[in-house]
């Protein structure tokens, strides 16, 4: 360990960015294990570990980056797995650079951080082609089953965990497959599908039912969920879409999730769309937003073989939400950035084009979170001609208490489930929420670490619920 000094970082090497804008194959290729050891045993093993601090879910990183740099690859897949129901997937799609390697001591000491990500889904990848991933154990029977809205990583981790306890566990999911978003909303660049379907395959073959296509509100109503279970997890995420402000910005925009969504269903080989609309190809495509989601429309607009593709930000790179590797790996697949710019209309022509009215911005003073208002700069505006503008500014909750028929639901201002913060039960009892739906749009880590706190919490109430049933009976 400690090899910092006379290694260098590395990260697993990028495919060349006109063979990779062709297909929706990850782009990343897989590391030897010579390479992802070394890389292993850069690191410090310092005191604090500030990387384990940086992660959500407070995984044991130095420890299974030792076991890693010493060729014990299964104990550090043992030690990864401990603390994450998905590694794998965090390895993958994970903004490191703002987690874990962002706050490592290496990184802070100059020498370039430690490649967390890139190590951690090499050990889970190895563990999945070893064997060594195990089918889900379900513990001693319980006398209590859980019903779980939604299959998207809170939903999902929450089941294994009350699966392996003991609970029978049925998952509710509107659409066709389960994995919410790592299936529909992350494309197959970032994330390939198999690597979802494994994970999913593994619940259903420990005993996690899955309800596809079943609506919750529309195809069986949430009193019969309550009732068909003796405590529910709320984990539908949040997919209302924000709206631009800005004139023309209704219905000629197309939602982000509406296109990512159609775009993932054609690389797992499903029908094609009947709305053309949904297709980037041959088109001049212009994406609205700064964030993760943005730089997901913008890359797979490239692979549907956009004419072009422009992404307005109405902040300059440093202030982007979005990860920097992201926008570095969009950059060299063709997009073009225009920063400090924002929408003022959408202008619908004849001829079924349009044209984005973009107004050139300054950063101004700092707002209440501390970031540069951007303020528009007189007199600067332009037209950016398109045939399809993508609006990714982001998602809002659904209103549950509508769609669910359960006005009792309470929820907060800003339209999340509200809970309590320490057991994550709602205002209606033995009713929990996690994921997105409780904390707003956030990362997939954050939703795993919901996942993991609610099904604790799900646990000890059912305990104390059949404790109490046994005394009375």
């Amino acid at each position: 360990m400690l090899r910092f000094v006379d290694i260098n970082q590395s990260y697993p090497e990028a495919r060349e960015p006109q063979e990779r804008r062709d297909d929706f194959k990850e782009i990343y290729e897989r590391w030897v294990a010579d390479i992802a050891e070394s890389q292993a045993s850069r690191c410090s093993q310092c005191g604090i570990p500030f990387c384990q601090s940086g992660c959500p879910l407070q995984n044991n990183i130095p420890d299974w980056l030792m076991l890693a740099g010493s060729d014990r690859l299964r104990e550090a897949y043992e030690q990864s797995s401990a603390t994450s129901s998905m590694p794998e997937i965090c390895g993958r799609i994970c903004p490191q650079d703002r987690l874990c390697e962002g706050a490592c001591v290496v990184e802070k000491s100059g020498h370039g951080s430690i490649t967390i990500g890139a190590v951690e889904k090499f050990i889970t990848d190895t563990a999945w082609e070893e064997g060594w991933v195990e089918p889900v154990k379900p513990g001693a029977p319980r006398l209590a089953s859980v019903g779980i809205i939604g299959s998207g990583p809170a939903g999902l981790t929450a089941a294994e965990k009350l699966r392996e306890a003991g609970y029978e566990v049925t998952v509710y999911e509107r659409a066709d497959r389960a994995g919410g978003l790592l299936m529909y909303g992350i494309p197959g660049f970032k994330l390939e599908k198999d690597v979802v379907q494994r994970r999913l395959d593994r619940l259903a073959e420990g005993g996690v039912e899955f309800k596809l296509n079943c609506d919750v509100g529309r195809d069986i109503s949430f009193e019969e969920i309550r009732s068909a279970h003796h405590a529910v997890l709320i984990a539908t995420g949040v997919y209302a879409a924000r709206q631009l402000t800005c004139p023309g910005g209704g219905g000629e925009v197309l939602p982000a999730l509406d296109f990512l969504t159609r775009a993932n269903r054609d690389d797992l080989g499903d029908a094609p769309a009947a709305d053309d609309r949904l297709s980037a190809k041959g088109k001049r495509v212009v994406v609205i937003g700064g964030g993760d989601t943005a730089m997901d429309c913008v890359r797979t607009a490239v692979r549907q073989g956009a004419e072009s593709v422009t992404c307005l930000y109405r902040r300059n790179r440093a202030n982007m939400p979005g990860s920097a590797r992201e926008v570095k790996n969009a950059e060299e697949e063709g997009v073009v950035f225009e920063w400090l710019a924002a929408p003022i209309a959408i202008i619908d022509h004849s001829d079924a084009s349009l044209s984005v009215r973009v107004q050139r911005m300054r950063l101004g003073a700092p707002d209440s979170s501390g970031r540069q208002s951007p303020e528009p700069i007189e007199g600067e505006v332009f037209d950016l001609g398109s045939d399809l503008v993508i609006s990714a500014l982001g998602f809002e909750p659904e209103d549950l208490p509508s769609s669910f028929d359960a006005p009792e639901l309470a929820l907060h201002r800003w339209g999340t489930v509200e809970a309590d913060r320490e057991t994550r039960m709602t205002s209606l009892d033995g009713v929990f929420v996690a994921g997105d739906m409780y904390r707003g749009a956030s990362l997939v880590v954050w939703a795993i670490k919901d996942g993991l706190d609610a099904a604790a919490s799900i646990e000890a109430y059912l305990e104390n619920r059949i404790s109490v049933l046994g005394a009375a009976e």
